[in-house]
């Protein structure tokens, strides 16, 4: 009879034994491995700014959600949850505006976890709050391999995990609309930004031409656009979009006579914060549907890249004293 072998999983209960120091070790850890986390959660992450400054204090991580465009933080602890992170955690949020707040700990005390899905029942589907419980665990002698279990999270999170809702007929030639264009733009030698293929997102970020100031393809209404999508964020973030944006705005009839023509009924839009939006936005649009007019998408995504190159023609140049 044949002997089978097999090593016996342990958890490693002491996580400082790999990561001594949060702020020296984990961290820095974190931010190079947010593919492990992302995948945990069902987010394409790619870090922004570790030690974020929000007033007097430091966030560990500010991340971007790639497949929805969102902000995201994240609040390390290497000790189970206090009162103190907590209140962090909230500053953090506010300070950034953040759509997804994550707190990583070692272990949440049941009143904490209770007050993450007392958050999610009472704010809105834009803010989501996840607990998330940092695990190492080995085989025998083997190195530690680090494992994230999400133990707070909203109800319609974990819910779209087990069983997606349907698509809409929209929300289904979006998803194919997508990764068609993301072809067309690689074969233009443009390298386009990592997305989830099977989101049904209405953009799709081209690059970064400063920190937190991106172009991108977009079709929100079904009409073909491509913009310059500026989101600095923190305190002075809404007053920096603004700036930014009145600064362009001082040479707003050269920039629309180079990128603009009437072949196609083109029109620009210039966004300025209002209200509750942070972000300002330039962006041009002309006429068709990407969802009435499937036959018309080489058209449609063709026009978006003559349009991306004539923004990095005339905008790009006007941005570099913004760089920082």
């Amino acid at each position: 009879m044949t002997t089978i072998n097999l090593g016996k999983i342990e958890q490693v209960t002491d996580l400082r034994e790999t990561w001594p120091n949060e702020a020296q070790h984990f961290t820095p850890w974190l931010a190079k491995n947010l593919d492990q986390l992302g995948e945990a959660l069902g987010m394409d992450l790619e870090l922004q700014q570790i030690e974020a400054a929000v007033g007097g204090y430091s966030l560990d991580v500010l991340a971007t959600d790639q497949n929805e465009n969102r902000p995201v933080i994240i609040e390390n602890q290497l000790e189970s949850t206090d009162h103190t992170h907590l209140g962090q955690l909230l500053t953090y949020a506010a300070g950034h505006d953040a759509n997804i707040v994550v707190w990583l700990t070692k272990e949440f005390r049941d009143e904490h976890r209770a007050a993450l899905d007392w958050l999610n029942q009472r704010t809105g589907d834009d803010t989501q709050f996840f607990g998330v419980v940092v695990e190492l665990w080995k085989i025998g002698d083997s190195l530690p391999a680090p494992h994230f279990r999400v133990v707070a999270s909203p109800n319609e999170w974990s819910k779209s995990r087990i069983r997606p809702n349907p698509l809409s007929a929209r929300q289904q030639l979006s998803r194919d609309f997508r990764p068609a264009l993301a072809e067309r733009m690689r074969e233009n030698e443009i390298s386009v930004r990592p997305y989830r293929s099977q989101s049904a997102a209405r953009y799709l970020i081209i690059e970064h031409v400063i920190q937190r100031a991106w172009y991108a393809a977009i079709w929100h209404d079904g009409r073909p656009g491509l913009e310059l999508f500026i989101d600095k964020r923190g305190d002075e973030g809404p007053r920096r979009n603004q700036e930014i944006l009145e600064a362009l705005e001082q040479s707003k009839e050269s920039i629309e006579a180079a990128i603009a023509d009437s072949v196609f009924a083109e029109k620009f839009s210039w966004e300025r914060t209002t209200g509750n939006r942070r972000h300002t936005r330039v962006a041009i649009y002309r006429e068709g549907d990407v969802f009435q007019d499937t036959e018309s998408w080489a058209e449609f995504q063709d026009w978006m890249i003559r349009k991306l190159y004539k923004f990095r023609e005339v905008i790009t140049p006007r941005l570099e004293e913004f760089a920082i």
